[in-house]
């Protein structure tokens, strides 16, 4: 049975009253949690470099804890999600992220600080599987069209905070100097802890209306899961030759995984029906390469303005907001058009074309063409999470909708992973134009690979058609 066969399974509704607007603020508040971040730390790196004299390789920790954990959490948080409801574990996650945020903001090195990441990367899973959970119930519940508004305006919120992460954390380190970065998780907690408290339902959780008993927690499963995608990622940000065994662990894990949930008779991740649905795999794939390039760029373009430009963290903030006006608007006028499959390959066309302009960048390019070239990138930013956003949306297993959503995170950070190997690996020990140039290749060739699998991929365009239909 594929995913969109589950689909029209359990989701024949009966019309009923309007989506609960009171949802709206802590599903965005969660959602963004995450993305913000992931991206405010991007202009705080070397200013904590310097605050604690440990080199750029050390500080890259703090970028790659919150990758690792937000990789293999949010999916297994999903799952919880599924199983037991999105409102303690929404709660929970908001807690952990101002706990992180205090522990953040008085850490005395490193270590503490990478300690703090781990945590707020904890809080943070919660939040996209969760709203992602909500917006099916209350289309359940209400009997109404595919709620694509509503899916926008998740969309567009993450996108624009994720953009804004680096002007906010310019303007934070400007006023506050860089442990500013860490505590402004503290009223964002409170916020979404109240929020939660308020408006999320206290109803048990919606499985899909499956008959029998139901499910159980998968522990097994979702620890294997974790050490499976560990011992990847860890290779990822650092390939080496001595670091191959990593992959062989990686193997030997993944083998005894894939058996576990074969076996399970209620599985974290039900290995038959995700790899029996090849859009949905299809559209992870087109995921981990969108995230790629979106953290080469805010990475690798944000420490090339700084060192090899010589421009501030609070400058370098601001000129990374020039994505922010073309993906918002782009995402604002075709949001609601249900063409996903133009979306993406369009998308994919304009992040090719701006790893392509890269090359012409060097220590003499004026602002204003950086800026054009920032926005180039701004639009596929726009419309591939929204894209691979509403295709999960109609492709994944109704039951498994949270879990779903988290694993279209974890491509994300895939991709974000891959991005922080390929700057190590290609920028060096100072992010000079050479460098940026090589970057710039290397973000040639996986745009050609995404652009080839959009346009290929014939899926996309039956789940633009896709309606749900009153009983």
């Amino acid at each position: 049975m594929t995913g969109h066969d589950v689909r029209a399974e359990h989701e024949t509704v009966r019309p009923g009253p309007a989506f609960d607007r009171r949802l709206m603020a802590p599903l965005i508040l969660g959602a963004v949690l995450n993305p913000i971040n992931t991206t405010i730390l991007a202009v705080a790196l070397v200013p904590i470099g310097r605050a604690l004299d440990v080199p750029a390789s050390q500080t890259a920790w703090l970028v790659s804890a919150l990758y690792l954990t937000t990789a293999i959490g949010q999916p297994v948080v999903g799952r919880l999600i599924d199983l037991f409801g999105p409102r303690r574990l929404f709660l929970l996650g908001a807690a952990l992220v101002g706990v992180g945020g205090v522990l953040g903001t008085v850490a005395p090195n490193l270590a503490v600080l990478i300690g703090a990441r781990v945590l707020i990367g904890l809080g943070t899973c919660a939040g996209y599987p969760a709203a992602m959970y909500l917006i099916r119930s209350e289309a359940r519940r209400t009997g109404r069209d595919s709620p694509r508004t509503i899916l926008t305006v998740l969309a567009v919120a993450s996108q624009t905070v994720a953009v804004i992460g680096p002007a906010l954390g310019g303007l934070l380190i400007g006023i506050g100097g860089w442990r500013a970065t860490f505590a402004i998780n503290v009223p964002l907690a409170v916020a979404g802890i109240v929020l939660g408290w308020i408006a999320l339902p206290r109803d048990a959780p919606d499985n899909g209306d499956e008959p029998g008993s139901p499910p159980g927690l998968d522990l097994t499963g979702m620890l294997l899961f974790g050490g499976t995608l560990t011992m990847l990622l860890l290779f990822g940000m650092e390939p080496s030759v001595p670091d191959l065994w990593m992959l062989g662990a990686f193997a030997v894990l993944g083998a005894a995984f894939v058996v576990r949930e074969l076996r399970a008779r209620d599985p974290f991740l039900d290995v038959r029906l995700v790899g029996g649905n090849l859009p949905l795999l299809a559209t992870y794939v087109r995921q981990m390469l969108g995230g790629l390039a979106v953290y080469t760029v805010l990475y690798g373009v944000s420490q090339w303005l700084q060192e090899g430009r010589g421009v501030s963290p609070t400058e370098a903030g601001l000129l990374l907001l020039a994505p922010t006006a073309s993906g918002l608007l782009v995402a604002a006028a075709t949001g609601r058009r249900p063409e996903i499959k133009a979306k993406i390959v369009v998308g994919a066309a304009f992040q090719l074309a701006g790893a392509a302009m890269l090359l012409l960048v060097d220590d003499t390019t004026p602002f204003w063409a950086l800026v054009l070239i920032l926005v180039a990138f701004g639009i596929p930013q726009g419309l591939l999470p929204l894209g691979n956003q509403n295709a999960v949306y109609h492709q994944a297993d109704g039951s498994r909708l949270a879990a779903s959503a988290g694993l279209l995170r974890t491509a994300m950070y895939l991709g974000a992973i891959a991005a922080a190997g390929a700057i190590s690996a290609l920028v060096g020990p100072r992010a000079d134009t050479a460098g940026l140039h090589d970057l710039a290749t290397f973000l040639i060739g996986s745009g050609a690979v995404l652009l080839v699998l959009a346009a290929a991929d014939r899926s996309l365009r039956a789940t633009a058609s896709i309606r749900r239909v009153p009983a």
